[in-house]
């Protein structure tokens, strides 16, 4: 006997329902545990640190990888979740409620941009433990990228950019930055293959220009210890600027290494080593007070 076409749609639907209820279910269970970096003797106190990782602008979570793999390697459960690059009060808010989902203890990174967005997303976070400003931009209450950038010599990056204006759904418009490609070796990342720039070159992500005019409402860093990793050869944010911003903020360790703006590709190790002495120090600093 054939089946009309009517009720083989509805076996279909019900039957990608239920897979679908079944996924989620299973999701919803597992999910928790995913998220939780629990140390071996399943005290809160002491539980190892998730790790989370924000990637900055012209870039995507991949340019964690190396990062990633060697922290995952040492036992780390690592996040790197999508930084909108819409702007701070947008991406901020879009990282804080990314936090929110995870338990337990957080190690927070953020490269370049990206540590606009953890200054802001981190502010009253008590999971937050330590923040790592890795090449980053590090503003203070009511003060923005550009602001800040102003104290120094402008970088090589800034007479790289292109501007595409952009339209919105709703029919507002804005205008996205990138790098033009031809110079993105040059003024970004100089000490990686010009085979391997050709193809950030034609994959970057846009940043919204407004980015580096909002101003930033909190500043984590202000009350959280923080660990901060100078390029003496980043031609995207000033070095002197990266000196001045891990003063001011107190930093606990600032480690300076030979490398241009993307050290986070070009010297995944040094970076790792500095997010892992962040969550060494935590679980020290635990272990001390139990």
């Amino acid at each position: 006997m054939r089946i009309s076409r009517e009720p083989r749609r509805i076996v279909y639907v019900a039957r990608w329902g239920a897979a679908l209820l079944a996924l989620a279910g299973a999701t919803s269970t597992l999910a928790p545990v995913t998220a939780r970096a629990g140390g071996p003797s399943g005290d809160p106190g002491r539980a190892k640190p998730t790790i989370v990782l924000v990637h900055g602008a012209f870039a995507d979570a991949s340019s964690w990888n190396g990062v990633v793999e060697r922290l995952q390697r040492n036992g780390y459960t690592v996040a790197a979740p999508a930084n909108p690059l819409r702007g701070v009060a947008q991406d901020s808010a879009y990282l804080a409620s990314f936090l929110k989902s995870l338990r337990g203890p957080i190690i927070l990174a953020g490269h370049s941009y990206g540590g606009e967005v953890i200054s802001q997303a981190a502010v009253g976070n008590d999971n937050v433990k330590a923040l790592v400003y890795i090449n980053a931009v590090m503003p203070d209450v009511g003060e923005s990228q550009a602001v800040l950038a102003a104290k120094f010599a402008p970088a090589p990056l800034s007479r790289a950019l292109k501007q595409v204006p952009f339209r919105n759904a709703d029919g507002t418009t804005g205008t996205d930055l990138y790098i033009q490609p031809d110079r993105l070796r040059q003024v970004f990342a100089a000490d990686l293959p010009a085979s391997q720039t050709d193809i950030m070159g034609a994959t970057e992500r846009p940043i919204a220009m407004s980015a580096f005019t909002d101003k930033l409402t909190g500043a984590a860093w202000r009350n959280k210890p923080v660990y901060a990793l100078v390029g003496k050869q980043d031609r995207a944010i000033d070095p002197s600027l990266e000196r001045f911003e891990a003063k001011r903020a107190k930093a606990r360790k600032t480690v300076e290494i030979d490398s241009s703006h993307v050290s986070l590709i070009s010297h995944p190790q040094a970076v790792k080593d500095l997010i892992t002495d962040a969550a060494e120090d935590y679980m020290l600093g635990s272990a001390r007070k139990s």
